[in-house]
């Protein structure tokens, strides 16, 4: 994002932070209604372009949303989007980018609230190892000739009875917008839980399944490494034969008998 929409991001944050008052529903209730007010904005140029255009005065293009979207939301998901809507957006993309990331932020606020978020940031990352390693389904799911409620119905019965209901959601907005890789964007949504709860993301691929204890000690030596508690998301690859590949951000620390052989071979090249 350019400067006035890094601006206009913070302000509509401090927006919904301000909304975000009382039980865990006001937040869910906010974040399914800010991703409905994005699809509307998706299917309709014309009033996305109008609530992001700076030529008119930002409490112009307040009252408009507010004539379009009263009586269809809640007083907060109004509030916020009355106060993004108001603010200079170097592009109207950024507004309604920032739009869905809110959305996503009041929904794991509300996962945080009932005690779930840890079980919703689990389930994100285990969605996004099944997408990556069945390419089919991430190519069915990608596909943008594919009609939407398609995709939503197959995420759906991928999920049904075995996720929580807000990381139902959270997967249904994905695969009704997403411009990227499916399991990135899972990966993302994964690490802005995490982030939450002011961890960081490691993830971890093991020859074998690893022990709650092996688990524990790997989280306290990355914690010890990076000053700040980890999550560790282990993915089993028996091609590794044996030992680990921890991947934290862009850090890459490859501790698996396959890493040392081919750091052998380049050596000896």
């Amino acid at each position: 994002m350019y400067a006035a929409s890094r601006e206009a991001s913070s302000r509509a944050r401090e927006a919904l932070r301000a909304a975000l008052t009382g039980s865990d529903s006001v937040a869910a209730t906010t974040g399914s209604e800010l991703f409905a007010v994005v699809a509307v904005l998706d299917d309709q140029r014309s009033l996305r372009v109008a609530l992001a255009d700076v030529s008119v005065p930002g409490s112009a293009r307040a009252e408009l949303s507010e004539r379009v979207f009263s009586g269809k939301v809640s007083p907060a998901t109004l509030a916020v989007l009355t106060t993004a809507v108001a603010q200079n957006w170097s592009r109207t993309a950024d507004l309604v980018d920032t739009l869905v990331l809110l959305g996503q932020e009041a929904l794991l606020e509300s996962a945080a609230d009932s005690g779930r978020l840890g079980a919703v940031e689990d389930e994100l990352f285990r969605l996004a190892r099944i997408i990556g390693d069945n390419p089919d389904l991430e190519q069915a799911l990608s596909d943008r000739v594919k009609p939407t409620e398609a995709k939503r119905a197959l995420i759906e019965r991928l999920l049904a009875g075995k996720a929580e209901s807000i990381t139902q959601t959270l997967a249904d907005q994905v695969v009704t917008r997403s411009k990227t890789s499916i399991g990135e964007a899972f990966d993302e949504l994964s690490g802005l839980a995490a982030a939450r709860r002011d961890q960081i993301v490691a993830h971890v691929r093991a020859a074998v399944a690893l022990t709650d204890q092996q688990r524990d000690h790997l989280a306290a030596s990355l914690q010890r490494i990076y000053g700040k508690p980890v999550t560790v998301h282990v993915q089993v690859d028996s091609s590794l034969l044996t030992g680990v590949v921890v991947t934290v951000g862009d850090d890459l620390i490859d501790g698996s008998a396959t890493g040392r052989l081919e750091r052998l071979r380049r050596a000896l090249a």
